[in-house]
Order: C-alpha cells, then sequence, then structure tokens
C-alpha cells in the first residue's frame, strides 16, 4: 500500500474545516452569558440549543465512527451479516424511549448533568459510584471513535493502526479544549454532513466496480461468502436478544445523550429532538450497511487489494475506509475518506467533553469543593480532557473489534446505570441502601459472567455456555439483561426493608448511617431549600432540617424550574434570569 500525499491532504483540509467551526462555536459561546456561568455554559450551552442544531448535534453524538465502521463490520463478517448489525435498530429505538419516558423528567427540573438526581436523591456518595461506569462507558465510546479513526487514517496515508489512533486521539483531544457544548453542536452539523455526503457519493461508484457482484444475489446466495443477509443460529437468539436490549435500554442512560436534552431550550424540544435523532440515526446507517454488503460482495483478488481478502487478513473492522480505498475513483475515495476522517474525529469530544463535564460538577465540586470558583470548574474539565482522552486512547489500542467497544461501553450502563435511572425517576420510596445493594448485585452477577473481549473467563457457567477458540467460554444466557433485572429490583427490595426496619424502630435510628430513612424527611426539604434561591425560601421549610446537612450540597443545584413548573421555555428562563 502506497502512502497518499492526495488523502493527506484531504484529511488536512477536512481537519481544517472541523477546527474552524469549533473555533468560532468557542468564541460564540464566550460572548453568550455571563463570566460566572462559564462553566455551566461550556456543559449545557446556556439551555439555548434550539430544534435544528439539537437535532443535527443528537443524531451525530451516535452517528461517529464507531456507529458507521462497526455497523459495515458486522454486515461484512461472513456468518453474521445484516442480522447481527443490531446498533442501527438499537440506538433508534433508544432515543425513542428515552425522548418518550426519560426526557421530559430530566429537562424539566432543571438538572446540569445526568448524575445531578443520583446526588439528590442518594447523596454525593452513591453519586460517586455511579460517576464510575458512566465514566467507563464513555471512554469504551471514545475508544471506539478512536479505533475507527485510526483504521481509517491508515488506510489512506497506510501508517501503523496503533500509531494513527494515538495521532487521532491527539488531535481529538486538542480540539475539545477549543471546548463547551457549542463546539460539540456545531461541529457535529459538520460532521454529519460530511458523513452523508462523503457516503452517499462513495456508494454508487464502489457498486458499479467491475469486481462486485450484484448486492442483491449476494445477499442470499453464497457467492464469495456468506450470504451477507445473515442468520441467526437457534441457539444464540437468546445471545441476540440480550445484546439487543443491551443496545436499546443501554443506549438512554449517557452523559452524552442528556447533555444534548438538558440543553434544549425546552423539555418538549428534548423530546422532539430525539425522534429526529432516531430516524436520523436509521438514514445515517443506510450507507455503512451497502458499503459492508459490497464488502461481502467483491471478489478481492480482482482488485489493487489482492489476496487475502480483508477477513482473512484480520482487517474486517477496516471494511468500510477499505470499500472507499480499493473501489471507487481516486478523487471520489479521498472525499469520502477525508469526510469520514474528519466526522469521527469530532465524534471523540462529546464522550471526552461528557466525561470532564460529571468529574468536574458531580465529583470534584458537588463532593470536594462546593465553593470552588467557575474558573476553577473550567480548569478542572480541561485538566481531565487530557486524562479521559489519554484512558480512551489506551482502550482503543487493546480492543480487537469496534463493534466489541460498543458492547462493552454499553455493558456497565444497561447492567447499572439503567435499572437505578429507571428508580430514581419513577420509582417513589427508593434509597440508598437499596441504590447500593441494586449496585453491588448487578456489578457482581457482570463480572462473574465473563468478558471474551478481555480474556476474562466467566465463574458462573449459565446454560448453553461454550468455549471459544482462545478456550474462552461465550455466554449464550442472557446473562446481562439477567444482572440488570436483578439490579432493579434488589434496589426495590432493599429501600423498602430499610424504611420498615428504621420506620417500625426493629432498628434504632442511629444504624441509619447514610441517613437514608430517619433523616430523610429533613433531606427533603433541604434539598427543596437548597434547589431555589435564597429569595424564595419558606422559613417554616427550614425547620426540621437537620443542621449537619446544611452545607453539604450548597450551591449544588440551583434553578428554581426543578420545583416551579413541569415544562421548561426560554421566554420563563429570561424572565427568572431578570428577577
Amino acid at each position: 500500500m502506497a502512502f497518499h500525499v492526495e488523502g493527506l491532504v484531504a484529511i488536512v483540509v477536512f481537519y481544517l474545516a472541523i477546527l474552524a467551526v469549533g473555533i468560532w462555536a468557542a468564541w460564540k459561546t464566550k460572548n453568550t452569558g455571563s463570566e460566572g456561568d462559564r462553566s455551566e455554559a461550556i456543559i449545557v450551552g446556556g439551555r439555548d440549543i434550539g430544534l435544528l442544531v439539537g437535532g443535527f448535534t443528537m443524531t451525530a453524538t451516535w452517528v461517529g465512527g464507531g456507529y458507521i465502521n462497526g455497523t459495515a463490520e458486522a454486515v461484512y463478517v461472513p456468518g453474521y451479516g445484516l442480522a447481527w448489525a443490531q446498533a442501527p435498530i438499537g440506538y433508534s429505538l433508544s432515543l425513542i424511549l428515552g425522548g418518550l419516558f426519560f426526557a421530559k423528567p430530566m429537562r424539566s427540573k432543571g438538572y446540569v448533568t445526568m448524575l445531578d438526581p443520583f446526588q439528590q436523591l442518594y447523596g454525593k456518595r452513591m453519586g460517586g459510584l455511579l460517576f464510575i461506569p458512566a465514566l467507563m462507558g464513555e471512554m469504551f465510546w471514545a475508544a471506539a471513535i478512536f479505533s475507527a479513526l485510526g483504521a481509517t487514517i491508515s488506510v489512506i496515508i497506510d501508517i501503523n493502526v496503533n500509531i494513527s489512533v494515538i495521532i487521532s486521539a491527539l488531535i481529538a483531544t486538542m480540539y475539545t479544549l477549543v471546548g463547551g457544548l457549542y463546539s460539540v453542536a456545531y461541529t457535529d452539523v459538520v460532521q454529519l454532513f460530511c458523513i452523508f455526503l462523503g457516503l452517499w457519493i462513495s456508494v454508487p461508484f464502489a457498486m458499479s466496480h467491475p469486481a462486485v457482484t450484484d448486492i442483491g444475489l449476494t445477499a442470499v446466495h453464497q457467492v464469495h461468502q456468506a450470504p451477507w443477509l445473515g442468520s441467526i443460529n437457534p441457539l444464540d437468539i437468546y445471545t441476540w436478544l440480550d445484546n439487543f436490549l443491551l443496545l436499546t435500554l443501554g443506549g438512554i442512560p449517557w452523559q452524552a445523550y442528556f447533555q444534548r436534552v438538558l440543553s434544549s431550550s425546552s423539555a418538549t424540544y428534548a423530546q422532539v429532538l430525539s425522534f429526529l435523532a432516531a430516524f436520523g440515526c436509521l438514514v445515517m446507517a443506510l450507507p455503512a450497511v451497502l458499503i459492508g454488503a459490497i464488502g461481502a460482495s467483491t471478489a478481492w483478488n480482482e482488485t489493487d487489494y489482492g489476496v487475502p481478502d480483508p477477513m482473512t487478513k484480520k482487517e474486517a473492522d477496516m471494511i468500510l475506509p477499505i470499500v472507499l480505498q480499493y473501489l471507487c475513483p481516486v478523487y471520489i475515495s479521498f472525499f469520502g475518506l477525508g469526510a469520514v476522517s474528519a466526522a469521527v474525529m469530532s465524534s471523540a469530544d462529546s464522550s471526552i467533553l461528557s466525561a470532564s463535564s460529571m468529574f468536574a460538577r458531580n465529583i470534584y465540586q458537588l463532593s470536594f469543593r462546593q465553593n470552588a470558583s467557575d474558573r476553577e470548574i473550567v480548569w478542572v474539565m480541561r485538566i481531565t480532557v487530557f486524562l479521559f482522552g489519554a484512558s480512551a486512547t489506551a482502550m482503543a489500542l487493546l480492543a480487537s473489534s469496534v463493534y466489541g467497544l460498543w458492547y462493552l461501553s454499553s455493558d456497565l450502563v444497561y447492567i447499572i446505570i439503567f435499572p437505578q435511572l429507571l428508580c430514581v425517576l419513577f420509582i417513589k420510596g427508593t434509597n440508598t441502601y437499596g441504590a447500593i445493594a441494586g449496585y453491588l448485585f448487578g456489578l457482581v452477577l457482570r463480572i462473574t459472567g465473563g468478558e471474551p473481549y478481555l480474556y476474562l473467563q466467566p465463574l458462573i457457567y449459565y446454560p448453553g455456555c461454550y468455549p471459544d477458540e482462545n478456550n474462552i467460554y461465550i455466554q449464550r444466557f442472557p446473562f446481562k439483561t439477567l444482572a440488570m433485572l436483578t439490579s432493579f429490583f434488589t434496589n426495590i427490595i432493599v429501600s423498602y426493608l430499610a424504611k420498615y426496619l428504621f420506620e417500625s424502630g426493629t432498628l434504632p435510628p442511629k444504624l441509619d448511617f447514610l441517613d437514608a430513612v430517619v433523616a430523610r424527611y429533613s433531606r427533603e426539604h433541604m434539598d427543596k431549600a437548597t434547589l431555589v434561591k435564597s429569595d424564595n425560601i419558606v422559613l417554616n421549610e427550614l425547620a426540621p432540617v437537620n443542621p449537619r446537612h446544611s452545607l453539604t450540597l450548597s450551591s449544588t443545584f440551583t434553578n428554581k424550574e426543578a420545583f416551579n413548573y413541569v415544562d421548561s421555555s426560554p421566554e420563563l428562563s429570561n424572565t427568572e434570569d431578570d428577577n
């Protein structure tokens, strides 16, 4: 494979375009709002992201390098095919469910991050525990993006994949420092345009290449490999369902998603942009599916790629850039590869910004430095961007498949955070004791189920498990969904059991060391006092407050809208700001 100067030039041009938009958006952020709320402007963009930009940025959050490269890979791999390319349908359904049930209650209460309701109800300790799986989820997602970007660049300019991953991660991390949700949102618009134009222009040229057999024929007949439509072995149906539920339900509790929900100008807008993004995810997956099908329909020995084919060379995860490189005219392939490279780079900042936002607000500010200045919080976010970017890079270098990174990124979120989010929003009466018990039960069941991508042998062998080529046992039983349901019901049962034991006098109040039951009434009043501004505090609300809690969450939630109204609108927000 030769070094392509034209390909490098194409990447540089698209990178510069993305950077220019990011710098312009960062300048716009500095010129909107007051200096005192700079950190919140970076996290939620001043809560004035409109429907058009919001729809684009939420779609682009999912439609990144991992999404398009992973979908093409799944369709191309023999024995899997389109039947196992679950991400497009799974994530689209997760956006629909998120819009129907989760967007409105989160946005209408004026939260700043996804972890805010957990810390409000369960306390800062539980918020810290839930930060761990949330952080790991964002890091795995960023790693998938870096992996896809590195693979794409290595095809264009013929450098080692590991080197290209490191270089790509450095570029994306530096770009993220330009900063803020405005930069992410507006570069996402450019990203989506690049992917749409770059891939759809390339598909007709690749499909008409002489070495490509009609994809309609190869969909159901074996020509160069197994049909690309794929099939689901009856023995694997439970694995398929487990993974599908993981993508659908596990795709909801992500800071990257709620960051856009919470930045929308109203709760209704938050719902609508979720539905728009669901449609956008399906549309943007179509060219990736077609490119995977084209790869499965190509006689690679008749192309400049030569033999053996990408599957034999273990380059299946790079099938999308390979198709663009070898089956399209030079000018088309460079345009497509350059556009996709710039697009997947701009996706990385969403996950890194999400992780740094949660750490700076929910861990650093609320748990350790309640009186930290806004400038201090901004600098903490910048430092953690570097740390989280380095972590995501290491994961990208160690993982063997982009699609595997997807599943890993959703595992912890699905099993631990999703049931906790259900409880904190919809189940009345849950408390910190139940949350901790559910967290631990879910984590233990997940770890003991093993993980082939990490070469982790299971400790619990569920029915139907079998060893793979590395002698790592694969579970066919839907143990991930079992772990999620166990975490959910454990939270409810332990919460009500603790409530009964303390309120009935079976356990003395002094044993309520988490202040989750005995001091619950006082804490609820304290939450109300700290969630509103000082001029709205009623004296009789302060009477039952335990003095020990007087400053624990000071300056934590300062949004009157959490209690004053159900929906939110820009007009009402402006009125409150004037007051």
